[in-house]
C-alpha cells in the first residue's frame, strides 16, 4: 500500500512540475503581441524607370529614375527614388517648359505631394534656375513650394539673383512668389534707352 502512495506521489509532483514550465513558458512579450495585427509587407524594387504622368488626358510630366522603391503602410502606398530623379514638364503641344533634378524624392498617397531633397534643381526654357534643399511638388495644382532657403535666378523682364526663405512658384517658374527675400539678393534693371 505504502509503495501504490508513493507512485501516486511522484506522478502527481511530475504533473505539478510539468504544468509549473508550460505556465512559465506562456509569457509574452508585448511588443510582439502588438504586433501581431500589423501588416507586414515587403518593398518591391524597380530599376532604369521612366514614368508618364497625365492629368484630364493630357501628359505633363516624364519622370526618370535609376531605381523606385514601392511600398505600402497603414495610409497607403509609398514611392521613393533614393538615387535621384529626373523631371521633365510639359505644355499641352508636349515641348518642354521646365527640368527637375533631385538626389532624393517621396511620394505617399496620404499627402499627394511628392517630396524633393538634396541637389533640388529646377529651370525653365528661358533659363530661369531654382536651387533648394527641400521642395515639394503638388501634382494636382502643378505647383513647387518649400519653407526652406531657396536660391533663384531669373533673366526676364530684369535680370535678378535672389535669395529668400520660404517658396511658390507654378512648375514653369513664371509665377514666383518669395517669403522673405534676404541680403545678397539683386536686381538689374534693363536699359529703358535701349528700347525701341
Amino acid at each position: 500500500m505504502i509503495n501504490r502512495n508513493t507512485h501516486i506521489y511522484k506522478f502527481l509532483a511530475a504533473l505539478f512540475i510539468g504544468c509549473f514550465f508550460v505556465f512559465s513558458g506562456c509569457e509574452n512579450d508585448i511588443n510582439i503581441v502588438r504586433n501581431l495585427g500589423k501588416k507586414t509587407l515587403g518593398v518591391d524594387e524597380a530599376k532604369n524607370v521612366e514614368s508618364y504622368m497625365s492629368q484630364n488626358g493630357k501628359t505633363k510630366a516624364k519622370l526618370i529614375a535609376p531605381i523606385m522603391l514601392l511600398s505600402q503602410d497603414e495610409y497607403g502606398k509609398k514611392v521613393e527614388y533614393p538615387n535621384t530623379l529626373k523631371v521633365d514638364f510639359f505644355d499641352d503641344t508636349l515641348h518642354i517648359q521646365s527640368k527637375l533634378f533631385a538626389r532624393y524624392g517621396s511620394y505617399s498617397e496620404r499627402d499627394s505631394k511628392i517630396f524633393l531633397k538634396d541637389s533640388v534643381i529646377v529651370f525653365n526654357v528661358k533659363g530661369d534656375t531654382l536651387i533648394c534643399k527641400e521642395l515639394y511638388w503638388d501634382q494636382t495644382t502643378q505647383r513647387f513650394s518649400t519653407d526652406k532657403a531657396v536660391y533663384i535666378s531669373q533673366s526676364l523682364p530684369a535680370r535678378q539673383r535672389l535669395i529668400g526663405i520660404g517658396f511658390n512658384s507654378d512648375q514653369n517658374l513664371t509665377d514666383v512668389h518669395i517669403g522673405h527675400v534676404q541680403p545678397g539678393s539683386f536686381f538689374i534693371v534693363p536699359d529703358s534707352s535701349t528700347v525701341k
